[in-house]
């Protein structure tokens, strides 16, 4: 089980300097690191001083690796897994001669791209933590809560096409011809339940192991900028909405933690002293925070109290003006900035309607 961990911080705050610090106190502290680059650009491997930094992990120190893959390798790695999917659902498969190599990443394709490979690294058993340097901070919350959005998705469309009037008058020939298409007969209803119901699970796995502080965790970065901490604010709120659990935050450039003022309370704010051009590694090592302890003591994203009937999501950086409420039977979607929460009722909530709603103290607090 690898922890990982992601930066948020305006562009130029210092976040690859310190998802790089990052990295190294952790595999000092004996974790198997794994630091991850999105970014394509050659600044990462100039920063660790060891050049180009290749689209699989090679070692850059005792227990650190780093790798910055590609969008177009990522693309022809998961085609392949494509065309095996393919080959297990159906007899004639449509895509066997065109190869990875061929295609383009379209626009937004790089995101579930990266996401896939996050993932692949984290179950692979090869790393304790992993630290993901994303290419802008906006750009690493919409990878982050793609499970989240992508999942809202393909539960409605199942839904959509279960109870539309063409599935009904086609359901008694279903079977029939999905045994003649389809690798398999062992199909309970609909053709798309197999490959659909795989995508569901691992959307519902990424979205499991978001919710778990011990397992993935943001930090923010802010220097002295009043529009630094006020994008710092924005992301933490971001986070929250995504699933994401912010342990803490980072002031760069600064020597005093309490320069930072109240609004990020309660998280813990590491200062950092000012760097020169080349980033002092030993000094900077000493002061990364214990991130999992951290993470754990963070504010949740979500609570629900069964005894008061209440859910409460925790989002700071967000007034009242920009949440949005709507609720489709047992599923209450809440929409805020870029991000949309979908939360689950449990069964004594399901079957009640939303009987209130208010914004306090950076708590949004449903009542049922």
């Amino acid at each position: 089980m690898a922890f990982t961990l992601t930066l948020l911080g305006k562009g130029g705050s210092g976040r690859s300097t310190l998802a790089i610090a990052a990295a190294m106190a952790l595999a000092n502290r004996g974790k198997r690191v794994l630091l991850f680059g999105q970014d394509a650009g050659p600044t990462l491997g100039m920063m660790l001083g060891t050049g180009a930094i290749g689209s699989d992990p090679q070692a850059i120190g005792s227990n650190l690796w780093a790798v910055q893959p590609a969008a177009t390798t990522l693309l022809e790695r998961g085609w392949d897994e494509i065309k095996r999917l393919e080959s297990e659902y159906l007899r004639q498969p449509f895509f066997r001669n065109v190869y990875g190599e061929e295609l383009a990443v379209l626009p937004g394709m790089d995101r579930a791209l990266t996401l896939n490979t996050l993932r692949q690294y984290e179950a692979s058993g090869n790393y304790d933590a992993i630290v993901y340097d994303g290419n802008s901070d906006r750009a690493t919350l919409l990878t982050i809560g793609a499970p989240e959005v992508l999942s809202w998705y393909v539960r409605r469309f199942q839904k959509v096409v279960a109870e539309s009037d063409f599935a009904k008058a086609i359901s008694p020939f279903v079977q029939p011809i999905s045994m003649a298409v389809l690798s398999t007969t062992n199909l309970s209803s609909t053709p798309w339940e197999g490959p659909l119901g795989e995508f569901q699970a691992l959307l519902d796995g990424g979205r499991n192991l978001l919710a778990d502080p011990r397992r993935v965790a943001g930090w923010l970065v802010a220097n002295g900028d009043p529009v630094s901490q006020a994008l710092a604010q924005y992301l933490w709120g971001s986070a929250q909405q995504a699933g994401l659990t912010v342990g803490g935050l980072f002031l760069n450039r600064s020597s005093d933690p309490g320069a930072i003022g109240s609004d990020f309370k309660p998280l813990t704010v590491t200062a950092i002293p000012e760097q020169t051009t080349i980033p002092n590694w030993d000094a900077l090592i000493p002061l990364m925070p214990d991130f999992a302890t951290l993470a754990q003591q963070a504010p949740r994203p979500i609570e629900i109290d069964l005894a008061t009937q209440q859910v409460k999501l925790f989002l700071p950086g967000f007034t009242k003006e920009q949440i949005h409420l709507t609720q489709s039977g047992p599923e209450v979607t809440i929409e805020a900035g870029e991000q949309r929460r979908n939360i689950f009722l449990p069964p004594s909530l399901a079957g009640r309607s939303v009987k209130g709603a208010k914004f306090s103290d950076r708590y949004l607090i449903i009542s049922f």
